[in-house]
């Protein structure tokens, strides 16, 4: 569904992706492990077209996707929901909800969406003409994977969704991800959490300074000595 071969992408002078090469099947969770500054951020936003390549492919269901602005990057079925939420925080639940379908035009698919996203998210639906800046941590992030899905995208980007969130909060998140994907959405998973990215993941590959380093199904991951050393805590 997503191939990614020989990617370099980075910011001004940098390179922050060396050659990286990573593919992700339909109906699949696959997770992208590493440090901070490993390079995994740089490569959802270069698959969404935020970040510019430099050399590589990128290719979704076939197509590329090289020089596509993130609009139509959007429309071919590529949701992305980033780091820090980044909720439109004076508008309203139900604003930032619409403004995720915004190159929709079926109006009575939106409503209906909507009544999908209260309902998979109940506190959205007692919040939805609160400003949005104004909800919790986890209410935000909840409402930032709620507007990603409000796009009906095939595959969704989910950037650290745990981050930052009280213990209870990221295994209600995790439970949402398993939710999305038995719904038939792809997921290309950056999660700091390895330990539960693995759990929900179907294979997984880890990022060390812009390169891919291992690659496996997530259940040998886990099981890997230099995983466990390295990000579940030994």
């Amino acid at each position: 569904m997503l191939t990614i071969k020989d990617l370099e992408a980075g910011y001004g002078q940098t390179n922050c992706l060396h050659g990286v090469s990573l593919d992700v099947r339909q109906g699949e969770i696959v997770a992208l492990l590493g440090a901070n500054g490993a390079g995994k951020t740089t490569m959802l936003m270069s698959i969404s077209g935020v970040v510019s390549t430099r050399r590589g492919t990128i290719h979704f269901e076939g197509q590329s996707l090289a020089g596509r602005p993130p609009a139509e990057i959007v429309a071919m079925g590529v949701g992305h929901v980033p780091e820090g939420r980044r909720i439109l925080p004076r508008l309203t639940v139900q604003e930032n909800l619409e403004l995720g379908a915004y190159l929709r035009r079926d109006r009575a698919g939106i409503s209906q969406d909507l009544v999908r996203r209260y309902a998979q998210f109940p506190i959205l639906a007692q919040r939805r003409q609160q400003l949005a800046g104004t909800l919790s941590g986890g209410e935000q992030q909840m409402l930032a994977i709620a507007r990603g899905l409000m796009a009906r995208p095939k595959v969704l980007l989910l950037d650290e969704p745990s981050l930052g969130l009280a213990p209870k909060l990221v295994t209600a998140i995790f439970d949402t991800i398993r939710q999305i994907n038995h719904a038939g959405v792809t997921l290309l998973l950056v999660e700091q959490n390895a330990y539960l990215a693995l759990q929900v993941a179907h294979r997984g590959y880890v990022l060390e300074t812009g390169r891919i380093v291992l690659t496996d199904t997530a259940q040998a991951l886990s099981q890997n000595p230099r995983v466990k050393a390295a990000y579940l805590g030994g």
